[in-house]
């Protein structure tokens, strides 16, 4: 099957309203639709700040409440959104200035997203092999306090965490009784981040009391102690109970009735659930055959210049053979985990060096490199990044290879997350709707980043080049055994040998992948689509535009956009070509 993912986008541009043929002016007057636009968008963003799905513009610090997630306030936040397309669909997108076409195209497929989410009921199933409700109130324990205030806010959230528990515990029931659930395979000893809570000895052993360890110095003594009393107390008497619960509910009748068969088609509505989990993860109208043939493809073409790489390390043998290699010489893995931590740390500093010449807006944002926590670090992937932070894996020490971590960086920290994110936050007067993650563009520039450290010379041996056409093979992957399993009848061995016959991850990392991609249908596919439609755009750019092509212009033109759908990107490329490659920010005088 010879798809062409540029066909594909163009299609999307249709489908999303935006214009196809010259590209659009940089600027033009408000129109009337304009105005019916804005009004809409600011009104459903208040709404969504009175939902506590948002934060205020002048909220700043711990806030003490969580949104409620119980099934009405669910099903209201469903009709809701429906009203918001509706309103959104009597709008004739050709009728909006340049930059709201942009802008419309970007918000009608969030609210798109949030419609197909609040219609499959996604919100019943609140766990998966990477994460849980129970693991994403942790991290907010995890960053610094700066006054009394957000002590005494943080505390009341400890002391509203049972009843959000239980709202989560009722979804959950209803998924169970539907078998909306994650494959019980991928469940297996995820109990463990409960455990370390639950069972901890005393509230000062758990998570939650890390702020208490270290407070500002400006809050007085005796203030200090009657903090971490009243927080210990709240730790105790309402956290440590309400993941009790949780214990004994996940582990007694959760995982045992959780579902056995692994594909998104099996599940209720599940051949059209699958294809929404597409539609927003891809941000294209692909379907799981085309996606598949697409992985295929690719993965062939990577293998090829695999295949040349092992001949310049010198190993005579095959490509299975050199992945044992790789696999089991100690000299590719870090003794100790600061070994781990100060390598990323070089990497990270290299690029530095290198910035400017590839990037003429550079973010004020930093980011430090961090170890995933204990508690997370066996089913978390091998890093993750975004604004601040750069989390690295030190857990499994054999299983977290050095000729990677070069890779891994790029994506995780500068220039992908830690990098792009930050960008997208500092461009002025984009809509709040603006700022959420698109996978397909961050996932996609990160992945493009990986590459484009070939060009930047981050690569300084063979090793590390294979390294990052591995990761390039596990991406591409992902398209053939995303689709595979959820859509194909593969099996979770037949996904987990096409990962260790076709990449250079350890045993560990393919386990834990695959249950990542089992129980997150389509999440995996945007990494590889959305490095494509880059490096499309930016082909595309360098052919028109010939020696006025300046790499430094293209990668601010892409960054400036924040996360929006893959047509919007091809939109905005021509628009670039059309201005004759300037770079979006004005020089200053």
């Amino acid at each position: 099957m010879d798809i062409k993912l540029g066909a594909v986008v163009t299609t999307a541009c249709v489908l999303l309203g935006l214009a196809m043929g010259p590209a659009m002016a940089p600027a033009a007057a408000a129109t009337q639709a304009d105005t019916r636009f804005k009004t809409i968008y600011t009104k459903e963003w208040k709404w969504r700040v009175s939902e506590k799905l948002a934060r205020a513009d002048d909220e700043r610090g711990v806030s003490p409440d969580i949104a409620r997630v119980d099934g009405p306030a669910q099903e209201a936040r469903r009709l809701y959104w429906e009203g918001i397309l509706k309103e959104l669909d009597a709008i004739r997108p050709a009728n909006l200035s340049p930059n709201e076409r942009i802008n419309f195209a970007v918000y009608r497929a969030q609210i798109a997203a949030f419609v197909e989410a609040q219609r499959f009921r996604e919100y019943e199933q609140p766990v998966n092999a990477d994460s849980a409700f129970w693991t994403d109130v942790t991290f907010g324990a995890r960053r610094p306090f700066k006054n009394v205030q957000d002590y005494r806010n943080y505390v009341r959230q400890l002391e509203n965490l049972p009843g959000y528990f239980d709202q989560e515990l009722a979804n959950m029931r209803a998924g169970l009784a539907r078998g909306f659930t994650p494959p019980r395979v991928t469940l297996a000893g995820r109990e463990s981040t409960i455990v370390s809570v639950a069972q901890a000895r005393s509230p000062q052993e758990t998570v939650f009391y890390t702020p208490f360890k270290d407070m500002p110095a400006t809050i007085p003594a005796a203030e200090r102690e009657a903090l971490r009393a009243a927080g210990a107390a709240a730790i105790r008497d309402k956290v440590q109970p309400a993941y009790g619960k949780v214990l004994d509910f996940f582990v007694g009748e959760y995982v045992p009735k959780a579902r056995t068969t692994l594909a998104a088609e099996s599940m209720p509505g599940g051949k059209a659930y699958y294809q929404s989990k597409i539609v927003e993860y891809t941000t294209t109208s692909l379907s799981a055959d085309q996606i598949h043939a697409i992985g295929l493809a690719e993965m062939a073409k990577i293998r090829a210049e695999m295949l040349e790489t092992i001949k310049k390390t010198g190993f005579e043998g095959d490509l299975p053979a050199f992945l044992q290699f790789l696999r089991t010489d100690p000299r590719f893995y870090a003794k100790t985990p600061e070994e781990l931590l100060m390598r990323a740390a070089w990497i990270a500093k290299k690029f530095d060096a290198k910035a400017d010449q590839y990037f003429g807006y550079l973010p004020r944002r930093r980011f430090a490199i961090l170890p995933v926590p204990d508690d997370q670090a066996p089913y978390y992937t091998a890093g993750r990044g975004g604004p601040g932070a750069y989390w690295v894996n030190t857990y499994n020490l054999p299983a977290r290879s050095l000729y990677s971590l070069p890779a891994l960086t790029l994506h995780e920290s500068a220039p992908g997350h830690a990098f792009q994110m930050p960008v997208a936050q500092e461009q002025k007067g984009v809509p709040h709707f603006r700022r959420a993650y698109i996978s397909a563009f961050g996932e996609g520039w990160a992945l493009y980043s990986e590459r484009l450290g070939t060009e930047m010379g981050m690569y300084e041996t063979p090793y590390e080049v294979f390294g990052m056409l591995s990761y390039q093979a596990w991406r591409a992957s992902r398209l053939v055994v995303d689709t595979g399993i959820h859509a194909k009848g593969w099996t979770r061995e037949q996904a987990q040998a096409y990962l260790m016959e076709n990449t250079a991850l350890a045993k560990h990392e393919v386990e834990t992948e695959v249950d990542r991609y089992i129980s997150w249908p389509g999440q995996a596919l945007s990494y590889y689509l959305g490095q494509m439609a880059i490096q499309e755009a930016r082909a595309r750019a360098e052919k028109a535009l010939g020696p006025k092509f300046d790499i430094r212009n293209f990668h601010d033109t892409v960054l400036q956009l924040g996360s929006v759908p893959l047509p919007v990107l091809q939109q905005r490329i021509d628009a670039f070509i059309a201005a004759g490659g300037k770079s979006p920010y004005p020089k200053e005088s």
